[in-house]
């Protein structure tokens, strides 16, 4: 053999034994077993936004854990109705859930402070709460009576006050209202003489035609464009009370949760961390624009609640909370860390976030 022939012999070789290390960790993975995750949700298919960011968190998952995790994502009504979503992970007929916490406040209602609740926290206090303010144990606390793990899983931000057949002018015009509207917020209106009303979100618009319902609040500008509601309703009112800072969460089956591995622990909860921040920039991105569409082309006249119907709402939250706290220890306890969260980060957003944004849309004419 010439020198020339040994040494393409032994570099063909090399490249071989190369390839054949190079497979094994490949190999080994295939034969690993996948961890399959059934994921439902309340949220219609493909709905901007809500929708698209839980299957964008199903799709992280996968990704991320190179497919050692694959998940199922099952939109509302596919495989079960959207507010049987916690009831199906709860008793671990699926793995996880993506939803609105405050649905569930007919079951507990520190639920509701988990998405949002009256005069509450925006997303940043919010996640300042869940993350470093003691929001994730008491949380967790909650869960495990019903058997669930849950997590922060997107935001919508400070949302509208809704879409109104009528002008609201005064806190009497709430009395017989029939408004679509979930959670502590709706227990606010019901103390002003509403009637509130909670319905998935594919059920409002047919709802609001056909004048089962006088209004509904849904999400801003972007998502409440892409339902019709302008057609319906002409008064979109704005800010809303009820959802500040409006947290979505990926709900699990704790037992479950507990069975997994700290690394795959991790890969969901990073997963969860990306959408919670990502969903946020993408309403902050799309409202603005939608907004000043719905004015100019579809008509909808634009009003700011008055402060003496502001002052009304404040005055029956109050109310709703006292109501909240005798409900049981946790429920007092829930309340009391989320109050003090709220005076204590809050004031720091006074002088840091709203005072400059004040000065600079002043300096701007914003």
């Amino acid at each position: 053999m010439d020198r020339r022939k040994a040494l393409k012999g032994a570099v063909v070789g090399a490249a071989t034994a190369a390839a054949a290390v190079a497979t094994v960790p490949a190999i080994a993975a295939k034969h690993e077993k996948v961890i399959k995750i059934n994921m439902v949700s309340t949220w219609p298919k493909d709905f901007p936004g809500l929708g698209t960011g839980a299957q964008r968190f199903a799709k992280s998952i996968t990704e991320m854990s190179g497919g050692r995790m694959e998940v199922k994502y099952y939109a509302a009504g596919e495989r079960v109705k959207p507010f049987d979503s916690f009831d199906e992970v709860a008793k671990g007929n699926s793995q996880m859930y993506h939803g609105a916490e405050y649905y569930w406040k007919g079951k507990h209602p520190g639920f509701a402070y988990f998405t949002s609740v009256p005069f509450g926290l925006t997303v940043t206090e919010m996640n300042a709460w869940i993350n470093f303010g003691g929001g994730q144990a008491l949380w967790d606390k909650l869960g495990a009576k019903f058997g669930v793990k849950s997590l922060m899983c997107g935001n919508t931000g400070v949302q509208m006050g809704g879409w109104f057949r009528k002008e609201m002018n005064s806190a009497d015009d709430f009395k017989g209202l029939k408004m679509r509207i979930p959670g502590l917020g709706g227990d606010v209106l019901a103390k002003l003489g509403a009637s509130p009303v909670s319905l998935p979100g594919g059920q409002i618009y047919e709802n609001l035609v056909s004048g089962a319902l006088d209004a509904t609040e849904w999400v801003g500008p972007w998502n409440d464009k892409i339902m019709k509601f302008y057609e319906a309703a002409k008064y979109y009112y704005y800010p809303g009370m009820h959802e500040p800072g409006a947290m979505l969460a990926v709900g699990m089956n704790k037992k479950w949760w507990d069975g997994l591995s700290a690394e795959n622990q991790a890969i969901i909860k990073a997963a969860a961390a990306q959408e919670n921040d990502t969903m946020m920039s993408e309403y902050n991105a799309k409202n603005g624009e939608a907004l000043a569409s719905l004015i100019k082309e579809h008509g909808v006249k634009l009003r700011a609640f008055s402060d003496e119907i502001y002052d009304s709402f404040g005055e029956a939250a109050e109310e709703v909370f006292a109501d909240v706290k005798k409900h049981s220890p946790l429920a007092k306890e829930i309340h009391e860390s989320f109050e003090a969260a709220r005076a204590n980060i809050g004031s720091w957003a006074k002088i840091s976030d709203q005072a400059y944004v004040s000065q600079r849309n002043r300096v701007l004419g914003l």
